[in-house]
Parts: structure tokens; C-alpha cells; sequence
């Protein structure tokens, strides 16, 4: 005998996507509930993919600014609140 075990709790989903699903379980005669918990099971790892982060797009140009070192956060940081133009960064 396979027991199923239920848990209940509570998620956060955008008002739009809430409306989608309602809606959806409404036409199709099932919870809101058995919708969220068909769309987890039938695609387990996409929602993994699709949060992925997209590669951010690289423009040609000289590179770093000269005595600016990536891995000091604290002056990166500093450097950027330093209120300079665009055009002076470049």
C-alpha cells in the first residue's frame, strides 16, 4: 500500500500567473491546487533552467579602468558612488 502524505503551505505567485491558473482550473473542473502541483510534477527542473541567469552582453572596449581591481568590492563600490559621468568612465 502506497500512503501519500500531504503537506499543506503557502506560496507567493504573481497576481497575473494566480489569475492564469484560476482560471485554467476553473475550465478544466480541478483546484488550484492540482494545477501548481501538475505543472511541479511534469517538469521537475525547468523551473531551475528557466531561472537561470542569461549571460550579459559584452561590448568591445578597453576593458577595466585603470586602477580599478574587481575583487575589492569596497573600492569598486566607492568608485561608482564617486558621482563621475558616464563618458568620464569610459
Amino acid at each position: 500500500m502506497i500512503r501519500c502524505v500531504v503537506v499543506r503551505t503557502t506560496i507567493t505567485l504573481d497576481d497575473d500567473l494566480y489569475r492564469e491558473v484560476k482560471v485554467q482550473a476553473a475550465r478544466d473542473g480541478r483546484t488550484v491546487g492540482q494545477i501548481i502541483e501538475d505543472a511541479l510534477r511534469a517538469r521537475p527542473g525547468e523551473a531551475a533552467e528557466a531561472a537561470a541567469i542569461e549571460p550579459l552582453p559584452v561590448y568591445g572596449g578597453s576593458g577595466v579602468l585603470p586602477g580599478v581591481d574587481l575583487g575589492d568590492n569596497a573600492a569598486l563600490r566607492d568608485r561608482m558612488d564617486a558621482g563621475e559621468s558616464l563618458d568620464a568612465l569610459r
